[in-house]
């Protein structure tokens, strides 16, 4: 990171588990390596409402080291990550909307409101943004569909990250039909690149530059509607270290 100028660590996983399930000194750790390095904090990336809505059951998604937490356990994890981001001066908390075993209806979206409304009141309390990650193994997968729940909440403290990567697995053109839904409500972005496996028809992960989609007109988008959050690379590659490096050249060029 600091080869390439990085400013800003998105906190997930370190080590080998999830900040969530961290202790103090675990924290503290964490802390003194960013601040040794010039390093702030740009979002808590928690797994908030990565959990099913209607039943018990197994993950349908990568839940990242994190532990699978019931629904009524969510509002525990939405106060450590609110009590992390005070310790790591992040700005944002990342939220999902609940494993998708269905197609969004207006009826799911209308019971998922009032729980992001809740979280979204919480982070207010807090001085803090809650920030929903469109997420394709979740009810709100792609642009459209985070901005139609978004419209039931109508709150100042609730906005988007926005992942094309995700929106191109969740079946939309990330760019410029997903971005045009969202745009009024992005605070934070996460990159890696996708395209369509010729062999299977399904989607992949892909280094940047080498997928469909069409960051350079992203970026020039961004650059002219004046976006000043932060750009956070997401390696869903291996090796990870090196797939990083690559597509970190790659980024600064593009940008």
């Amino acid at each position: 990171m600091k080869e390439f100028g990085v400013q800003y660590a998105e906190l997930r996983s370190v080590w080998g588990r999830n900040i969530l399930d961290m202790g103090m000194d675990e924290l503290q750790r964490v802390k003194n390596v960013l601040q040794d390095n010039g390093l702030k904090v740009s979002c808590i990336a928690s797994p908030l409402f990565k959990c099913h809505l209607f039943q018990e059951d197994k993950p349908l998604g990568d839940l990242h080291l994190a532990k699978e937490r019931s629904l009524d356990e969510q509002w525990e994890i939405l106060h450590r990550s609110l009590q992390l981001a005070h310790f790591f001066n992040a700005p944002i908390v990342r939220t999902f909307s609940f494993w998708r075993i269905q197609e969004p209806t207006v009826e799911i979206f209308q019971r998922i409101a009032p729980y992001l409304k809740r979280a979204a009141e919480e982070a207010e309390k807090e001085g803090l943004i809650l920030a929903l990650e469109n997420e394709h193994s979740c009810f709100a997968g792609s642009g459209e569909e985070t901005a139609t729940l978004l419209s039931l909440i109508d709150s100042p403290y609730l906005k988007v990250i926005w992942d094309p990567g995700n929106a191109f697995f969740a079946g939309e053109v990330p760019y410029p039909d997903g971005y045009e839904k969202v745009k009024d409500y992005i605070v934070h972005i996460h990159i890696k690149d996708a395209r369509l496996n010729k062999q299977t028809n399904q989607p992949e992960w892909a280094l940047i530059g080498e997928g469909e989609i069409d960051f350079p007109a992203q970026f020039q988008r961004l650059k002219e509607e004046g976006y000043d959050g932060v750009v956070s690379l997401e390696t869903h590659l291996s090796p990870p270290k090196e797939s990083s490096r690559l597509a970190l050249q790659r980024l600064s060029a593009m940008i």
